[in-house]
């Protein structure tokens, strides 16, 4: 049986949330997310952020709450933009176009935004009222590319925004892997200072399944609920969601497990850069594309599985290796082994 390296979300979920809802199945709650478990893990939440009147909601994966937050803020003919990299852009079959709003893609070869991209945009959308009107800003910490936002990046960012009447929205699909990536001066408090709206995802970082969406500007909380329900995504069984957030907000066990999984990631990054290789993008946290030779590839992908990201020419091609909150040390070891024979 292979190794994966294709995605964190291979495993089942941290001991702690399966022992916790065998603990509590028997237990009657009420539904829809009025569960004990549930408010508790909001109130926690809140605490951790260090805003007492955030709104949260918890969905059940990261395309659900992309898609009712996009499609709760904007209006019929509001638009989002996006690094081109961006999940909602490549990655969600259409869905936020479905919903009638356009993508305005930025072509950044590092996945992250800045307010000069952003200019380039609202200069080119000017034609009122015949072109749509960009509203959101839609960014990933970490970004698809395994790439970060620093403190100062995003205050520009948001300020921008706010001197410019337009959301900012970020996808924590992979939060706990930026803030606690090793150059990460990012917290969690400054996230929902500087955002109108984010999430915690859950999915790829220890849960089941789930993401909490976390709702900082007032304006946008009137009757958000009513969006989740129409679109699919209130649990009878709300419980199941709360319960694992709670579990992993306890003890800051959610960053626990992302500080692991880019630990990991390291390893595998600093033993490949002591072979000189080069990489496609600048990573500290649990995503690292190395460019190798087809002929290497070709070696580890007989014990190994991972995406071939992208071709660089006939010789040479990155991939992409990701690296969970259970990712053992035997697979890491057993990668840099053969990575040190064949190079």
């Amino acid at each position: 049986m292979k190794f994966s390296f294709k995605n964190d979300y291979s495993e089942g979920c941290h001991p702690n949330i399966l022992q916790a809802l065998l603990r509590s199945n028997l237990e009657q709650e009420a539904g829809y997310g009025e569960d004990r478990f549930s408010l508790e893990a909001k109130q926690l939440i809140r605490e951790k952020i260090g805003k007492k009147d955030s709104e949260i909601y918890f969905v059940s994966g990261g395309t659900h709450a992309n898609l009712i937050v996009i499609s709760s803020i904007l209006k019929p003919y509001q638009a989002v933009i996006s690094a081109s990299t961006g999940h909602v852009l490549n990655n969600e079959t259409g869905a936020i176009e479905a919903t009638g709003h356009k993508i305005l893609g930025i072509e950044k070869a590092d996945g992250k935004l800045t307010p000069e991209d952003i200019i380039t945009v609202l200069e080119s959308h000017t034609n009122v009222p015949h072109q749509v009107m960009p509203k959101l800003v839609y960014i990933s910490n970490s970004t698809e590319l395994g790439t970060i936002y620093t403190t100062r990046e995003l205050e520009d960012l948001s300020a921008f925004c706010k001197e410019r009447s337009l959301y900012l929205f970020m996808d924590g699909a992979r939060l706990g892997h930026g803030l606690t990536a090793e150059v990460s001066d990012l917290s969690l408090e400054n996230v929902a200072r500087l955002t109108d709206v984010f999430y915690l995802g859950g999915t790829k970082n220890g849960a089941l399944i789930g993401e909490a969406i976390v709702i900082n500007n007032p304006v946008l909380q009137e009757d958000f609920g009513f969006n989740i329900k129409q679109k699919g995504a209130l649990l009878a069984k709300g419980r199941l969601l709360g319960i694992q957030f709670l579990e992993l907000m306890k003890d800051d066990l959610y960053f626990d497990l992302a500080r692991h999984a880019n630990r990991q990631a390291m390893k595998i990054k600093n033993a490949l850069q002591e072979k000189g290789t080069a990489f496609l993008s600048v990573t500290y946290t649990n995503q690292i594309f190395p460019i190798l030779s087809n002929e290497l590839i070709d070696i580890l992908s007989q014990k190994f599985e991972f995406y071939i990201w992208k071709k660089i020419d006939d010789q040479y091609s990155a991939i992409r290796l990701i690296t969970s909150w259970n990712t053992p040390d035997e697979g890491i070891n057993d990668f840099i082994e053969i990575i040190n024979r064949e190079s």
